[in-house]
């Protein structure tokens, strides 16, 4: 069999990319962050790895890859990177899912530990140097519903568990009346569903008022799944008691926007998941994969292209 030719879509200098010193020795590597940077090595190059660049880059090198048998995205979502002729070939497609779901889980039980033990109240009678006792309450006992059952999903349905909470949860194939049930019993929501043409704008205006008034909705999946304008509303209005937000419609958030403002909102720069390992895992699960690709194995994290996951 012939050596592969891999094409890198990233920043050469990417201490990361180290790692791929672990590709078998014969392998022809070529690494840019732009199209031209690659273009010697495009009409031979079967694998395609897709790090820190544009759609724009991705579809540029793929008119000049006609031999491309696979394509790796480091990140999990694809909303982002799916284009029509990628869709519609026949390119095996695999992603980062399940490198950022720890960290992902650790910032769900954070964001419902800040409203159970209302820091926010406690840092705020720190400033003012207020001895002021209250209430707070447990994660026990409560119910977390999850939308969305994949390794975000259940990375954090195993820590909320530990803490005694009660997890439900529903996947692609769910009715109305099961979505319907999951907001109306919840205290807290988490939001993992990944954003396709099903999920997005899932939650809007109605779904938000059959929250409970003392619900807190987290998202850590995709910001547009959660109708925003309806979503600010509900925090303002007190149709839920807060949220915990990891992903917006629009990044980085505008110093305008109203989320900035809201006391009953933890607001993160999408960044839960960006730990001082985590491009050394996601690269780590390119080079296993890359492995079994050259061994003919089976793909781990194979996206079915229809469904966007």
């Amino acid at each position: 069999m012939p050596p592969h030719t891999l094409l890198v879509l990233e920043n050469p200098a990417a201490r990361h990319l180290v790692l791929l010193d672990r590709l078998p020795d014969d392998t022809r590597i070529a690494v840019a962050s732009s199209a031209a940077g690659v273009e010697n090595a495009a009409a031979e190059a079967d694998v395609l790895m897709v790090g820190g660049v544009s759609r724009d880059v991705v579809e540029q090198v793929w008119r000049m890859a006609p031999r491309l048998k696979w394509v790796h995205s480091m990140w999990a979502g694809l909303d982002t990177l799916v284009f029509p002729a990628l869709m519609e070939s026949g390119v095996a497609l695999t992603n980062g899912s399940g490198v950022f779901s720890r960290s992902l889980a650790e910032f769900a039980i954070a964001g419902m530990l800040w409203f159970a033990k209302d820091i926010r109240r406690m840092r705020r009678q720190q400033r003012e140097r207020r001895w002021a006792k209250f209430t707070v309450t447990e994660l026990r006992g409560k119910r977390l519903g999850v939308v969305g059952l994949g390794s975000i999903g259940q990375a954090t349905a195993g820590l909320a568990a530990a803490f005694g909470m009660e997890v439900r949860g529903i996947g692609r194939n769910h009715s109305r009346l099961e979505l319907e049930d999951l907001l109306s019993t919840s205290d807290y929501l988490l939001i993992a569903a990944p954003l396709t043409a099903a999920t997005r704008g899932m939650l809007g205006e109605a779904e938000l008022r059959m929250m409970k008034p003392e619900a807190v909705l987290l998202n850590l999946g995709r910001g547009p799944v959660v109708v925003e304008r309806a979503l600010i509303e509900a925090l303002s209005q007190g149709w839920i008691r807060g949220a915990v937000l990891d992903v917006h419609h629009q990044e980085p958030l505008p110093e305008s926007h109203p989320l900035w403002s809201l006391d009953n909102v933890l607001l993160s720069p999408h960044c839960a998941d960006v730990t001082s390992t985590w491009l050394n895992e996601a690269m780590e699960l390119f080079v296993q994969n890359f492995h079994r690709y050259t061994r003919g194995e089976e793909l781990l994290n194979l996206v079915d292209k229809r469904l966007g996951y």
